[in-house]
């Protein structure tokens, strides 16, 4: 017998996580009411469902511009999705306006980790793994920790590293709105709300005075 759904506790979820009403039901039912739980049960079939959606071709879109109030920073960037309908929908139009707000004040440089060039990423690991080398020894010479405890080091500033240069690593700067959600998890949050593959394909950043 499925437990009783109050339909305040659908619309706080729906208010929550923007999936549909009917999916929300069936979370608050699965998860016995409990809001926080439910909210998890939907994350985690949103993101399944957005990388079966993955596989789709996104061969429409948009691309959305956003300038700074001082002119001095302007961005372009190209997200696209599987139909026109949606690349018009309102929900699709606000996602791309603000990725492109993000990519002004945070300044990636990747779209995703795929993107990054090996050598950048091997560039960066024998940095960090110098640092943890020097880091652990000290300057009075004290005897240094293991090398595979410096590689975990090392690897943590890694992960550190992607998560600032790559666009869907970083949470979206506008943490009032978005309460600490990545752009990738906000993005696969669309996927599951239009039903269609959403692409961040590429963007290009310009800041006054940079090469």
């Amino acid at each position: 017998m499925e437990a009783a759904v109050k339909a305040g506790d659908v619309k706080a979820l729906r208010d929550r996580t923007g999936a549909g009403m009917m999916d929300c039901k069936a979370a608050l039912q699965e998860a016995g009411g409990d809001l926080d739980k439910a909210v998890e049960i939907l994350r985690v079939k949103g993101q399944a469902q957005a990388a079966k959606r993955g596989e789709r071709t996104a061969s429409e879109g948009l691309v959305t511009s956003y300038v700074h109030a001082t002119g001095k920073i302007g961005v372009l960037v190209e997200i696209n999705t599987e139909t026109d309908f949606v690349a018009r929908n309102e929900q699709f139009q606000e996602f791309a306006r603000d990725v492109a707000l993000h990519i002004a004040a945070a300044a990636p440089r990747y779209v995703s980790g795929d993107d990054v060039p090996e050598e950048d990423r091997e560039r960066e690991l024998r940095i960090f793994r110098e640092q943890a080398a020097a880091s652990v020894s000290g300057p009075s010479g004290a005897k240094a920790k293991p090398e595979q405890v410096q590689q975990k080091i090392a690897e943590g500033r890694m992960r550190k590293w992607l998560e600032e240069v790559v666009l869907l690593d970083q949470q979206h700067v506008n943490q009032d709105k978005y309460g600490g959600k990545t752009i990738g998890e906000l993005r696969t949050e669309l996927a599951a709300n239009t039903g269609e593959n959403v692409v961040i394909k590429r963007f290009v950043r310009f800041q006054i005075g940079e090469e």
